[in-house]
């Protein structure tokens, strides 16, 4: 009976032991950062909060909150936005976010991630509802950064930075579809006649340099010109026409006396 009475402080103490390490020691991961409140009040700690590793905490008296400050990656959901031009788009995106100061994130908004989610639907239709069609869909980088920009400034006091923004899709209505597309269709018909344009007048061009070339040696007309007659000899199936100029005929014209009854002799000459 006395052993077992000398025994039951041991085993109560055993048993307290056990509770406080398993309700007042914690292991913090790298990428965790840990808010201590003792008594409803934060715990002075380095910057970022404790961790990682081990942390003591005394039971009942602190309570320990988690943060993570790893990237978190959030998707807006579709938003309906009226652009300057009066046009009726539906967009979503993506934001990358992460906590930088453990402290701010728990103490300066409930929910960090929900806040962070809400001022990025916000922001997104009225930085889209103040720019052009045009510009949403060729611009898309640019309103990404100014996006991000506006965003990060909004959620610094809360400790959270917002590293990038994405748009994800830009869901336009059926007319406003076709709309585009004839005018893509437009813009290569265009393109197409501009280059045929250009190349007519680079062979034009280069036509005239060589009659330019041609004109100042007769000679090279003429090699040309015969260079011509080979390239139709090799076609056995046609047939060829020697053009020949009235002024070469004529040279052989004065040589032939023209033909006529002879001439009677005079009675004078006796003949």
């Amino acid at each position: 009976m006395l052993a077992h009475l000398l025994l039951s402080p041991v085993l109560l103490f055993a048993l307290l032991l056990i509770l406080f390490l398993a309700n007042g020691i914690r292991i913090l991961k790298e990428y965790e950062r840990a808010v201590v409140f003792r008594l409803g009040r934060t715990r002075p700690a380095l910057i970022g909060g404790y961790g990682p590793g081990l942390i003591v905490l005394i039971p009942v008296l602190d309570r320990m909150v988690k943060v993570s400050l790893r990237t978190v990656t959030l998707e807006v959901p579709a938003q309906d936005v009226i652009t300057r031009d009066n046009v009726s788009v539906k967009v979503n995106a993506v934001i990358y976010t992460r906590v930088i100061d453990p402290q701010k994130a728990i103490l300066q908004v409930e929910n960090y991630l929900y806040a962070t989610t809400l001022a990025a639907q916000t922001k997104l239709r009225s930085v889209l509802g103040q720019g052009l069609l045009d510009d949403l869909l060729t611009k898309r980088e640019e309103i990404n950064l100014e996006l991000q920009k506006i965003l990060d400034q909004q959620t610094e006091p809360w400790g959270v930075k917002v590293t990038t923004v994405e748009i994800k899709n830009v869901d336009l209505p059926q007319d406003m579809m076709r709309v585009i597309a004839r005018q893509a269709e437009a813009e290569r018909e265009r393109r197409a006649k501009v280059i045929s344009a250009e190349g007519e007048f680079q062979a034009s061009q280069r036509l005239y340099d060589a009659a330019q070339v041609l004109a100042q040696n007769p000679m090279s007309l003429q090699l040309k010109y015969l260079s011509t007659l080979m390239e139709l000899a090799n076609n056995k199936t046609s047939t060829i026409i020697f053009p020949v100029p009235i002024d070469f005929l004529s040279s052989f014209q004065k040589k032939i006396p023209p033909e006529g009854p002879p001439t009677p002799s005079s009675p004078l000459t006796g003949n």
